[in-house]
């Protein structure tokens, strides 16, 4: 049983979790990206089959990304976005070929990780908020990235320093009991229930004599 959250460092990490729109100039190295990275990457993955990867943007590879997405809506300047952080890393979900698991499934795994990462980072140190838009899947900007024909882009993660005296974005805790519900009653008589539940057991009893 939890009797505080300081006897579980995961659960006040994810409370403390704030989106910084704001940030400095400064950013993790890639050495401590590569550290995060690899922790992000623990997330459950049916079949490990890793249908993910991260683009890492800095210095001038903003400015790329300012101009794809300027040329996805229709704009004639290059858009400042991208600039608004030192550091964005574009999350991709690459799809894998599966015959057990489909396209949505692999796509919710790159979801996990760019949460994941957003909340590593967050707890490291940085200042972090995922940003998207209606030009994420635009051709200019899957060009611009260096997109393959089976992957697509998802967003990204504006990441720089938390600035001294700045006040982070502020999130309404959400009301547990309207999001966490029960299986709708049974429809099945006790007697076809209970003859299902026997059957059930007499299966797991079959599997674990052949294990």
């Amino acid at each position: 049983m939890i009797d505080a959250v300081t006897d579980y460092p995961a659960l006040a990490a994810v409370r403390g979790r704030r989106s910084w729109s704001k940030v400095t100039d400064a950013a993790p190295t890639r050495a401590e990206l590569l550290t995060l990275v690899s922790a992000a990457g623990r997330v459950a993955d049916h079949s490990s089959l890793r249908p993910w990867r991260v683009i890492e943007l800095r210095g001038d590879d903003r400015l790329t990304l300012g101009a794809a997405i300027a040329t996805a809506e229709g704009d004639d300047k290059p858009s400042t976005k991208p600039l608004r952080a030192p550091l964005v890393l574009a999350i991709v979900a690459s799809y894998r070929k599966s015959d057990k698991v489909p396209r949505w499934e692999q796509e919710a795994v790159a979801s996990g990780v760019a949460h994941m990462l957003s909340l590593l980072l967050d707890e490291a140190g940085w200042g972090v908020i995922w940003r998207t838009g209606r030009y994420t899947r635009a051709k200019a900007v899957a060009k611009a990235h260096g997109l393959g024909a089976d992957e697509e882009l998802l967003g990204w993660l504006y990441v720089g320093g938390k600035p001294q005296g700045a006040r982070p974005g502020r999130r309404t805790s959400v009301d547990p009991r309207s999001h966490l519900t029960r299986m709708p009653a049974a429809t099945v008589s006790g007697e076809k229930a209970d003859a299902a539940a026997a059957k059930a057991k007499k299966k797991v009893k079959k599997k674990k004599k052949k294990d």
